[in-house]
């Protein structure tokens, strides 16, 4: 018998933490290959987890709504396999043997440099000293609460620790700063760097303004989802130089294409023919026609991707916003691109997608144009450096040129409006993306067989 470490495995370049939402299987229970254990939340897919063995769960390591980094063992699972198999061989006595002698080490430090500290400084007011799990840490990054506003906060658990419904409850019922760690800081700046722009260095960010809450208001929490993406979308303003570019696009002959040819392709394939795919091919030929679209940044590096992934902004249910990605795109005829992008579509609106389902795009496209927006101005999807926003098709009057002179008529026309990274896309190659998108959707072939 031996034991496997069931890991949370990566879920995208930008995701490093998920949140454990729920347990499917409890201790105890027989595990089959590829059968899903628990359910993870990110900021951009909840998915299950499957087992990668067959055996027994026989230990949990963490609740729901913990937080859980990539790569950290979140169950083990006893398995038949030998000691000389890919199984991690867990031997709980080492484990807490070390545990032990780690907990003896922390404990000798402590108290070393609480017996070396002067005699008026409080111990606990000092960052470091106190144990803090990577739980309650995370809570206190993602929630502003510094160590020493930490430090104030009263503990329930061994030893005074801090768990994490103490800080949960330390929210709720209202913060208080720690006032006399900030005045040491205070003291110390005035010591070392009296000057007014050393001072301003150390400031803290200012906090925003407390919005005055009247009676008739109702305060609604945002969900971790929702906090996630929120943190995400201002992440990567802060790091892009946005900047758009729009132009007009006469889809008439897509529009009357598929109108002809949209039924025999359900009866045939089992699927509907929607305008996405079609889109989905135009960008796709765009980037392979544009590769420097089809890129990142990192650092003081560009990196040119040589596959070509686009992510399909999707809105779910719940009004929060999902990427799944069409991986390989330029390599799918347009047949399989409507199955795919339709397969997607449905089980990002019914939380089935996996988590290699949302990671690795290199270029997104969002449809603005399915609420009615005639175009948009979207904010790109780190760490790539280009979105597009398809607005909404409508028929409108419109000049048409022809030997025989120029004519009004009535056409299907839509907006493309392009968000690109200015620090390494300039407004030409921006713009001649977006442009190349509309020559091939206004260049269709309305004979064309599929």
């Amino acid at each position: 018998m031996s034991k496997f470490e069931l890991k949370l495995p990566r879920m995208g370049e930008s995701v490093a933490e998920a949140t454990l939402t729920s347990w499917l299987k409890e201790v105890g229970d027989t595990i089959e290959l590829d059968e899903p254990i628990f359910e993870i939340a990110t900021d951009k897919v909840d998915s299950e987890v499957p087992s990668e063995v067959e055996g027994v769960l026989v230990e949990r390591f963490f609740e729901v709504d913990d937080v859980i980094k990539v790569g950290e063992t979140v169950a083990i699972i006893e398995t038949e396999q030998s000691a000389n198999t890919e199984a991690v061989v867990v031997d709980k006595t080492s484990d807490k043997v070390e545990e032990s002698a780690a907990m003896v080490e922390e404990t000798v430090k402590v108290a070393k440099e609480v017996a070396s500290a002067p005699v008026h400084q409080a111990p606990k007011a000092v960052s470091g000293e106190r144990f803090y799990s990577p739980l309650v840490k995370n809570i206190a990054k993602q929630e502003g609460i510094s160590m020493d506003e930490l430090d104030t906060i009263k503990g329930t658990g061994n030893d005074g620790r801090v768990t994490k419904n103490d800080i949960l409850d330390y929210l709720k019922n209202g913060r208080v700063k720690a006032e006399e760690p900030a005045a040491a800081v205070a003291t110390e700046v005035k010591k070392e760097a009296p000057s007014v722009n050393s001072v301003q260095a150390v400031k803290e960010p200012v906090a925003a303004a407390t919005i005055k809450q009247s009676v008739d208001a109702e305060v609604i929490p945002m969900s971790r989802m929702g906090k996630l993406i929120a943190k995400h979308m201002a992440e990567s303003v802060s790091t892009s130089a946005h900047v758009q570019s729009f132009i007009e696009v006469d889809v008439t002959n897509i529009v009357n294409w598929r109108n002809k040819v949209k039924a025999d392709f359900e009866k045939r394939e089992g699927e509907k023919l929607t305008f996405t795919p079609i889109f989905m091919e135009a960008v796709a030929k765009a980037l392979k026609k544009y590769p420097m679209m089809n890129i990142s940044v990192d650092g003081d590096t560009v990196i040119k991707k040589k596959n070509i992934n686009i992510g399909m902004a999707a809105a779910l249910p719940d009004g929060n916003l999902i990427v799944p990605v069409i991986k390989n795109a330029d390599q799918l005829n347009l047949v399989g691109m409507a199955k795919v992008v339709n397969d997607l579509a449905f089980r990002s609106k019914t939380n089935k997608l996996k988590p290699d389902e949302v990671q690795d795009g290199t270029y997104t496209v969002t449809n603005v144009g399915t609420f009615g927006s005639v175009f948009g101005t979207p904010i790109i999807n780190q760490p790539q450096v280009g979105i597009l926003a398809l607005g909404a098709i409508r028929k409108i009057p419109s000049v048409i040129e022809t030997a025989e002179g120029d004519f009004i008529g009535i056409r299907s026309k839509m907006y493309l409006s392009h968000s690109y990274d200015h620090r390494v896309v300039n407004g030409a190659l921006g713009s001649m993306f977006a442009k190349a998108v509309a020559d091939y959707l206004e260049g269709w072939d309305v004979d064309r067989e599929i």
